[in-house]
């Protein structure tokens, strides 16, 4: 009795569907994921965003040309980094153009998506900086929710594996390397990174708050922690990937995603030793506010001391004075 029960919950099986039809219309539920990761991003963002003292919901005004350009920027660089896919005798070119069929990549929509917020930004008054802190936690829940699409799609799995959690694949998957016996199990990278970015999400807003972590330092630091759990993932996925020096091209980007990360946290300490005035650039507060900050405790954002006596008599502004950020 209890051997048999052991052998029921030694692996974890793969939904037997990924998609619903409601009349002509077929859903699928990796995009299911996605859309519901882009909301739950989008309201803890607004929420940070809004205590940080930004007008409420200006977050959908940024986050309108982010996604759009975050999901071409993904497209992209799946067909960049899977040419084999759809160049070259035998392929349709022209199935670059069919998202619906998957092939997107998550680094292509930090790069696509970093311009859109930056376009956003520009737009509304927001520094760039103050809405990449207040996204980094909101985007790491994302990732993890939309890699639950990769489990109903049974895809993007890790190497065989014996061990109690390992993941079940229908035979016949394409991925599944030939020559495996029928009933082998894979490592559940989607897992893995699920179970790495929410205990992420934890850190980032335990640290943030902890250490005041602003100026785009917090998001250097979602950089830090997710391009290194990547980098594992990475190491022991099987579906098909560009390889350079012998290393897989998403673990490339990973690497360049951990130095991107620790660059960021140290030239922006550096460069702002202090906290910001506000979640505006000069000029463009909200109207009627002073300071444009809407928290109980200012004190908990805003750098609201007065500069060293030294700045005072030269004449100079405060680091993070708002007439010289």
């Amino acid at each position: 009795m209890l051997s048999s029960a052991l052998d029921i919950f030694a692996s974890i099986p793969s939904p037997s569907i990924s998609y619903v039809d409601l009349g002509p219309l077929r859903i699928h539920f990796y995009a299911l994921c996605i859309i519901t990761g882009i909301i739950v991003a989008t309201l803890l963002t607004n929420h940070r965003l809004t205590r940080r003292g930004a007008e409420p919901w200006v977050v959908l005004d940024i986050g309108l040309p982010a996604v759009v350009l975050a999901i071409i920027g993904a497209r992209i660089y799946h067909v960049v980094t899977h040419p084999g896919f759809y160049f070259g005798e035998g392929t349709n070119i022209w199935a670059v153009f069919f998202i619906w069929e998957g092939g997107i990549a998550i680094y292509g929509a930090l790069m696509g998506g970093a311009v859109g917020a930056w376009l956003g930004c520009r737009w509304t008054g927001i520094r760039f900086w103050t809405f990449a802190d207040a996204l980094a936690p909101g985007i790491l829940l994302a990732q993890a929710i939309g890699r639950f699409g990769n489990w109903f799609n049974q895809e993007l799995f890790g190497l065989p594996t014996d061990l109690p959690w390992g993941l079940e694949i229908d035979p016949g998957n394409a991925a599944i390397p030939a020559g495996l016996p029928e009933g082998t199990l894979f490592h559940p990278t989607f897992l893995y990174e699920v179970i790495w970015n929410v205990a992420g999400v934890c850190v980032l807003l335990w640290v943030g708050a902890r250490l005041g972590l602003q100026w785009g330092r917090l998001f250097g630091l979602y950089l830090v922690w997710y391009s290194a759990g990547r980098i594992v993932w990475e190491s022991i996925r099987i579906d098909p990937s560009e390889i350079f020096f012998g290393i897989r091209t998403n673990v490339w980007a990973a690497v360049a995603g951990v130095l991107l990360g620790l660059a960021i946290m140290i030239v922006q300490k550096r460069r702002h030793p202090g906290l910001e005035p506000s979640p505006y650039v000069p000029g463009r507060e909200r109207p009627g506010t002073a300071a444009a900050v809407q928290s109980e405790d200012i004190t908990e954002f805003v750098d609201v001391s007065e500069p060293p006596a030294n700045e005072l008599d030269s004449g100079a502004e405060a680091t993070s004075s708002a007439a010289t950020k």
